[in-house]
């Protein structure tokens, strides 16, 4: 039996974070709070520190209260865990000690666990609740479920509850839902028509976490308290960007199996930054407690942005990212994820007032430091001849500082050359002492900085608005589904790009920033290579390209940039030769990660690359279909072909799937791209030949242990690799040595060990099937990076 604690007071007046609003009219009574996964890392985190806090600020308002963990495990288990939990509470400073002791005790006493399982369970709960209220004689007020469970059993759960467990009468039902609501717009789309089918849409409640942090809350109040200062110059002719930053340090071990499916853009840009971004840009809503308004505002913006694809974004990748996936996912050492942990998007709206106003929004792990801010960055046309320390040389910008970084605290910051802010309500104070700490480029002392009075925890802000009623907070149907139609063409666009890998934390430099260039933008550095095992960002030597000789053939060796900078002129260079000489060129490229630094290289500085006269072909491919991201085709299309002006027809990938079945001996997949080879190139010798060399000595998709000799004459021949996907399609040594010039490309300190072996060791072919390659009657170049080469 719970003891329920009836209290003294009057209701508490609203108060939110939107400045005065109507609260929806809550019924005085009994609440029965109910969190699903109750004993789950989020709950034990925030919410019931939340729920905590809520009962405290409620102990005086009449209502009473009960509060359950649900959860999937039985009782006798789940107990012990729950109030281990539930002993961690801590109150404010203004609660003193004996109250908060009471009030903790009290917490407690009303708190229990139960098996949330089965349609009976939440029968049991339905039937407890009413119970307790007919003994105790109470009025139920409403119900509040949290649920902190998958988004996968969000539609089962919402089940359950309209079913069996929704309160009677006027009492009110409030269901909260954590995100992801979706990972595109279809699913987001299906998940809103389920939860439709069992709850209306004023009954849910998708919690965005940001909406709580009191920085991101005030947006909307500070413009309105502004409006005087800021209507003038919230449009095109004075704001020179928007940022919308955050940073984070910590990678995402223990977490690669939800957020190897979303990655940076789905997990921060979609829903926090974007609901940042609508606050900064969409107009101010006359009442802002009026939730119809605001959402109409909303949704106003989003149909005003222009459409973002791969011109408007650049993805990077941590490098451990990809040993973590290979551990946490159990994937063999060549699975190679191409999830974005680090993304920068450009947006632009078609609205009179941002028209062409870039608005820039950034996320990425294990950066440099943990901080996030919104910056409105304004355009300073004043010019100091002498004094350039003069406050009115300095940037003009709004800060919107969520916390961390050097600041440490949440602040908005008004550079001091633009306006003084108004005063703002009590719960914000100025900061007029400051420490010598600097802030995007200015000195704390250049800024105005208000901070909020107390520092409040964002789960425990959006639990009390949740418990009022209020939805400005919260994500409603229509505003999610237009976010996810905004994002899900970019998401799509970018899924078979490869990410720019960085080192991670200071090491980073200047790798992943960005420049803008009109409507799009770029990373500001050219292609950057870093091995798997480097553990710093590229080294600055007064090593410059290097040539000698590798196993008794020629070898260029340099700093990866270099390197592949001096193979892509050097492919350049035979290309316009041999089309000088027979009007066509024939050039065979290998798959792997590798190649993919060189292909944008030629992609994006060789403009003049003869590519109308150039026919590309493949040296190996797996057996798999040409559209997926395993295939090598698929890898040298999206980084190099669409990219480049070469007529369709001299495109020509491997015949891996014929009558609809991969890699069928019998179906002469081999002997067709042979016959191919045979009419095409004169002689069957390609001009220019690119190979790598595996950590085992394979090169193309000849594997160590086959009897290499075996192919004969045979140009083109089925391979197997010793791992997945199995089944290969190789060019065969016969094809190989019959080129002009074949290139064996070698990067990343990973690979110094097989170098070093392959310097000592004599040809033997079946061990290190890369010491067969020996053009007949052409030149064999060693490209090796100096990591390779020096270890």
């Amino acid at each position: 039996m719970f003891v329920s604690v009836f209290l003294l007071l009057v209701a508490l007046c609203a108060q939110g974070g939107h400045g005065e609003e109507r609260e929806e009219a809550n019924r005085r009574g009994h609440v029965s709070v109910v969190i699903v996964g109750g004993t789950g890392d989020l709950a034990k985190k925030y919410l019931w520190q939340g729920f905590f806090q809520l009962y405290v600020s409620q102990v005086s308002s009449g209502n009473t209260f009960s509060f359950y963990g649900g959860g999937l495990s039985p009782a006798d288990k789940a107990t012990p865990v729950l109030f281990e939990i539930l002993k961690e509470m801590s109150c404010s400073k203004d609660v003193s000690e004996e109250r908060c002791a009471l009030l903790k005790e009290q917490y407690l006493r009303l708190a229990q666990y139960r098996q949330l399982k089965t349609l009976e369970d939440y029968q049991d709960l339905d039937k407890h609740i009413d119970t307790q209220l007919q003994q105790e004689g109470m009025t139920e007020a409403g119900r509040l479920f949290y649920l902190s469970v998958p988004a996968f059993a969000y539609a089962d759960v919402a089940d359950k509850i309209n079913n069996s467990c929704r309160p009677t009468g006027e009492s009110w039902l409030r269901v909260v839902l954590e995100k992801p609501f979706g990972h595109d717009f279809r699913s987001a789309q299906v998940l809103a028509s389920q939860l439709g089918n069992s709850l209306k849409d004023e009954e849910m409640y998708r919690i965005d976490h940001y909406l709580g942090k009191q920085v991101v809350a005030k947006i909307l109040p500070f413009r309105m308290e502004n409006k005087k200062f800021l209507d003038p110059i919230w449009n095109k002719h004075h704001i020179e960007r928007v940022e919308i930053v955050v940073k984070e340090t910590l990678d995402v071990k223990g977490r690669i199996t939800f957020y190897d499916q979303y990655g940076v853009i789905r997990d921060l840009l979609q829903n926090h930054l974007t609901e940042v971004m609508t606050l900064l840009t969409m107009r101010v809503p006359m009442n802002l407690s009026n939730s119809d308004e605001f959402l109409q505002n909303k949704l106003q913006l989003f149909s005003s942005l222009l459409p973002v694809g791969k011109n408007q974004a650049v993805v990077g990748q941590y490098q451990a990212y990809k040993t973590e996936v290979q551990q946490e996912l159990n994937k063999t050492k060549d699975h190679v994820s191409l999830t974005p942990t680090y993304a920068t998007v450009l947006i632009h709206s078609h609205e009179a007032r941002y028209e062409g106003v870039p608005i820039i929004l950034t996320s990425g792990k294990m950066l440099d430091e943990r901080m996030g801010f919104a910056r409105i960055l304004f355009k300073n046309d004043i010019f100091c001849l002498q004094n350039h320390d003069s406050i009115h040389c300095k940037p003009k910008q709004i800060v919107f500082h969520f916390g961390h970084g050097s600041l440490q605290y949440p602040a908005i910051l008004v550079s001091k050359n633009l306006f003084k802010p108004v005063s703002m309500d009590s719960g914000w104070k100025e900061v007029t002492e400051h420490t010598d700490v600097q802030v995007l480029g200015l000195p704390i002392s250049d800024y105005y900085v208000h901070t909020p009075t107390e520092q409040k925890e964002a789960y425990s802000e959006l639990i009390s608005q949740i418990f009022a009623g209020r939805k400005n907070s919260f994500i409603r149907t229509e505003s999610l589904l237009a976010s996810w139609e905004f994002w899900t063409p970019l998401v799509n666009s970018l899924a078979s790009s490869f990410p720019r890998i960085y080192p991670g934390g200071a090491d980073n430099g200047h790798l992943l920033d960005i420049i803008v260039k009109g409507k799009e933008i770029c990373y500001n550095s050219e292609v950057v290579i870093i091995s798997n095992d480097q553990t710093g960002g590229t080294s600055a030597s007064g090593f410059q390209v290097m040539q000698g000789k590798f196993r008794s053939s020629d070898m260029v060796s340099a700093w990866a940039e270099e390197l592949v900078e001096r193979l892509a002129a050097d492919m350049q260079e035979a290309a316009e030769a041999a089309v000088r000489e027979g009007g066509v060129f024939h050039l065979a490229l290998s798959g792997g990660s590798s190649p993919i630094a060189l292909f944008h290289r030629l992609a994006l500085h060789h403009y003049s690359f003869p590519w109308r006269d150039t026919h590309v072909w493949m040296v190996d491919e797996r057996c798999v279909p040409l559209a997926e991201m395993e295939s090598n085709f698929h890898n040298l299309h999206d980084n190099l072909l669409q990219h480049v002006r070469i007529p369709y027809y001299n495109i020509h990938p491997m015949p891996v799937q014929l009558n609809q079945r991969l890699c069928v001996e019998e179906d002469g997949g081999a002997l067709l791209y042979e016959k191919e080879v045979s009419m095409l190139v004169n002689d069957s010798s390609f001009h220019f030949v690119l190979l790598g060399v595996g950590y085992d000595g394979h090169t193309a998709s000849l594997f160590p242990g086959s009897q290499v000799d075996d192919h004969g004459e045979s140009l083109v021949a089925l391979t197997e690799s010793p791992s997945k996907p199995h089944q290969r399609m190789s060019l065969t040594f016969t094809a190989i040595n019959r080129a002009r010039t074949v290139a064996l490309l070698v990067m990343g300190k990973g690979k110094h060990e097989m170098i070093t072996q392959l310097s000592r060791v004599k040809d033997t072919p079946v061990k290190w099937p890369v010491t067969k390659v020996k053009p007949a009657d052409g030149r064999l170049v060693w490209y090796i990076d100096y990591d390779a080469l020096l270890g």
